[in-house]
This record gives structure tokens, sequence and C-alpha cells, in this order.
């Protein structure tokens, strides 16, 4: 498994090892002790979670409040994604800009989104899924979201905007400057 720090160094792409011969191939997925060493803090992933859509659908910018709060480790099984997360981490040195990643069932890469982001994805093909670990259960009352085409943020979807399809909830999103609900740069959210 190999680990790259992306343009925002908490955002981790991580890279398996894929073993392939004539009969198909064998890939470990997921490594607790290899990740933890990397980042350098414990992560108790507790829930699995999938799903799958059609090409345009885009999911978020979704997150959870503390003690709430979510680790992902987001990775495609079949299909591909443009995955995104944006730090929401006020007076961070990187705070309203985000990281993109291509994430393909054949690229096999993951993308570690930790707490204090929000994140989103838009699929690229027909019939993906899309599949992901959390560390902290879903928690309705700690549900947010920032709105998936904010001027500020300004991100590159890929797709048109008439391509796309939101479910009424991430269509009615706030602005980034427009919601308190966020993190604060520097707290450890980890000590839950």
């Amino acid at each position: 498994m190999n680990f790259i720090r992306t343009d925002i160094p908490d955002v981790v792409i991580c890279e398996p090892t894929v073993h392939g011969d004539d009969r198909g191939y064998f890939v470990e997925t997921f490594r607790q002790d290899k990740l933890e060493e990397f980042i350098g803090y414990k992560i108790d992933f507790c829930q699995d979670n999938e799903s799958k859509s059609s090409k345009g659908v885009l999911r978020g910018l979704h997150y959870q409040l503390a003690p709430a709060a979510q680790t992902k480790l987001v990775r495609v099984i079949q299909g591909s994604v443009l995955d995104a997360a944006v730090d929401i981490r006020k007076n961070s040195p990187t705070y309203g800009q985000y990281v993109s990643v291509k994430l393909t069932s054949e690229n096999k890469k993951q993308l570690l989104v930790p707490r204090g982001f929000a994140h989103g994805f838009v699929v690229l093909e027909d019939d993906t899924i899309f599949a992901y670990k959390v560390d902290n259960y879903y928690s309705p009352q700690n549900d947010r979201g920032i709105a998936f085409d904010d001027k500020d943020l300004n991100i590159d979807w890929i797709l048109n905007t008439d391509e796309l399809n939101l479910s009424s909830k991430d269509k009615a999103q706030p602005l980034l400057k427009n919601t308190n609900d966020l993190f604060e740069y520097g707290v450890n959210y980890y000590n839950d």
C-alpha cells in the first residue's frame, strides 16, 4: 500500500498494490496498521457503506459535526467518480480549499477524508458502485452539508451542471460562508 499526501496534507490518497496474473487479481484494500502509521493517529472504522448511482449523480458535500464527526475512507468498486474533500476547519491554512481525485474500479485508488472536511462525489459512469468506511455512526442530528456549487469553493465537477442529478437535500445546502456549523483548526476531534 502506497500513501500520498495531497495539496491539503491531511487528505491522503491510498494506492493499494494489485497482484494480477492470467487468473485475475488480488488486492489488499485496507491495512489499519499501515494507514495509522502513515497518518499518525488511530482510526477505528465501525461502519461500511455502499451506494450505486448513474452517471451525473452528485452526492455532497456532506459532513457530521462533533461528537459524531466522521473520517471516511472512500473507494470505487465498479465505474468511476470524481471525489472531493473540502477543508472546513476555521483558521486552517487551507480553509475553503478542496482536493479532488478520480477514483475508478481500474486505478483502485482510495481517498482518506479526515474529520473536519466536507465530502462529495460526482458519478462519471452508469452503474457506479461507491463504497466507504466511517469511524463514527450516522447521526441525523449532526448531519450537515455545503452547497456543491459554492462559487467561493469553485469545485470543478467535470460534468456540466445540466448533466447533474442531486437530491432535494443537496440542492438546498448553504454556502460555506453562510454556515457556522464548522470545525476549528487545531482541535483534536479524535479524542471522543
